[in-house]
């Protein structure tokens, strides 16, 4: 397992603008949590979290936090329990760690890395539709895997890869329900071909109500004969 490191300082000050200022000075405000102890207050340099952001996957890595006047001599090996983002800018604003105990198992959510190209597509014109992106684990944190590998390759039109088939390395157990699909391989949607006009048959336009057209002389005729009727 890759061990990765990250430096903080215990911090007093609390509220939106002591949050502000750390984050003007070059620093992110941060909490540490454990087993329902106190949550501990610190504060991490935004540089350097941001790069660990670039280069891990910090929800499936273990972070070992070393804390500057802690009590504790060693480091704390930390989850990242949470990163709050600025809802405007998306800027990162504060970070939640979860200390963990490297002898106990932890529930994780592992990335799915499929392997090779599949028959059904390749060679049968298929596409391959992706259903779960992730697997959710429970192991050591020692043991926590970077991604699952799935090999697609022999993978036919109509196949399906279901949890139950994948092999996990030992110490892994899988959470999720055996018999759900995480990926399989379906045939092209077909677009239908507009109608054709049967040859000889002209398309019929709506019919049109036409106004009668008044005769000359007819409309004064109807009014002698109204004046009649009101003779009599």
């Amino acid at each position: 397992m890759e061990e990765i490191f990250l430096e903080a300082e215990l911090r007093e000050g609390k509220g939106r603008a002591h949050s502000k200022d750390l984050r003007d000075s070059g620093y992110l405000p941060a909490v540490v949590y454990f087993h329902g102890k106190d949550a501990l207050s610190v504060k991490v340099l935004r540089g350097a979290l941001l790069k660990l952001v670039h280069q891990h996957r910090l929800e499936s890595v273990i972070i070992n936090l070393t804390i500057k006047d802690d009590k504790k001599a060693k480091g704390r090996p930390c989850l990242v329990k949470e990163v709050q983002y600025d809802p405007v800018r998306e800027d990162i604003i504060h970070v939640d760690f979860n200390e963990i105990s490297l002898t106990e198992a932890i529930k994780v959510n592992v990335p799915i890395q499929i392997k090779g190209e599949a028959i059904g597509v390749k060679q049968e014109g298929g596409s391959l539709e992706h259903l779960l992106w992730e697997i959710e684990v429970e192991c050591l944190p020692t043991s926590i895997p970077k991604d699952i590998q799935v090999d697609i390759t022999a993978l036919k039109m109509g196949d399906a890869i279901h949890v139950k088939d994948i092999v996990f390395p030992a110490g892994v157990k899988p959470l999720n329900d055996p018999a759900a699909v995480v990926l399989h391989v379906i045939a092209p949607m077909k677009e239908e071909a507009p109608a054709e006009a049967v040859e000889g048959e002209e398309a019929k336009e709506p019919e049109v109500i036409k106004e009668k057209k008044e005769v000359p002389g007819e409309a004064a005729a109807d009014g002698a004969k109204d004046k009649e009727k009101d003779k009599k």
